[in-house]
């Protein structure tokens, strides 16, 4: 955030807080996305006009791809956090689900979904950058949970013959429909009824098909 202007000389620049600035970016862009936040919008969230904008960060552009990069160095290291502490498969999901909903559908400001679904999938379409991003990114997630689904394997909470990337793929499906749904408007009781369903099919008695192959067989978890 941009700090109070020194009084003391004449035509020097406004201090400001890198992080806090980008912080502001990110959230313009999260609720509006890449093409309807404008210049005005981005200097009006960071406080820096055009020129300060422009020599920080770049162009508009440039600009959006910090904070994707941003938004997915956070998301890392959340999803690691959610997943870590010596707890079950499912509260270790679960955690991550509902940690993932305070951002995605804020008590007190409107539905944002995530940053990512939300406009690089959209942007993806023509910006090869962004795209190698969102698809990165996303792979980055799937195996994150999938080192976690081998964990419980190995624990005894998988069955053994489970496949472990189908079973990751099922539970970033579930994260990515919480993200889509919020923004859309779902509501928090219908939200949960899928994050539940989620949790019930991969860590309960549900199927999962192997992603392995044409005619690939049923296993269970």
């Amino acid at each position: 955030m941009v700090q109070n202007k020194p009084a003391s000389r004449r035509g020097r620049p406004r201090a400001y807080d890198p992080h806090e600035a980008l912080s502001s970016a990110m959230n313009a862009f999260w609720q509006a996305g890449f093409a309807a936040t404008s210049l005005d919008d981005l200097t009006a969230a960071t406080g820096m006009n055009r020129p300060s904008l422009y020599s920080a960060f770049g162009d508009k552009r440039a600009l959006y791809l910090t904070t994707l990069d941003r938004y997915i160095e956070l998301s890392r290291r959340g999803i690691v956090d959610a997943l870590d502490g010596g707890q079950s498969l499912r509260e270790a999901l679960e955690r991550l689900y509902k940690r993932a909903l305070s951002f995605y559908l804020p008590d007190q400001a409107a539905a944002r979904g995530c940053l990512l679904i939300g406009t690089a999938a959209t942007e993806s379409v023509r910006d090869e950058e962004i795209r190698a991003k969102l698809r990165e990114s996303l792979h980055g997630f799937d195996k994150l949970i999938e080192a976690r689904i081998q964990q419980a394997k190995h624990d005894g909470e998988v069955d053994k013959r489970a496949d472990s990337t189908a079973l990751a793929l099922m539970a970033s499906a579930v994260l990515h429909s919480l993200a889509v749904r919020s923004r859309a408007g779902d509501s928090r009781a219908s939200l949960n009824a899928i994050m539940d369903a989620g949790l019930a099919l991969i860590c309960g008695d549900g199927e999962v098909r192997s992603t392995r192959g044409r005619g690939a067989k049923r296993v269970a978890n």
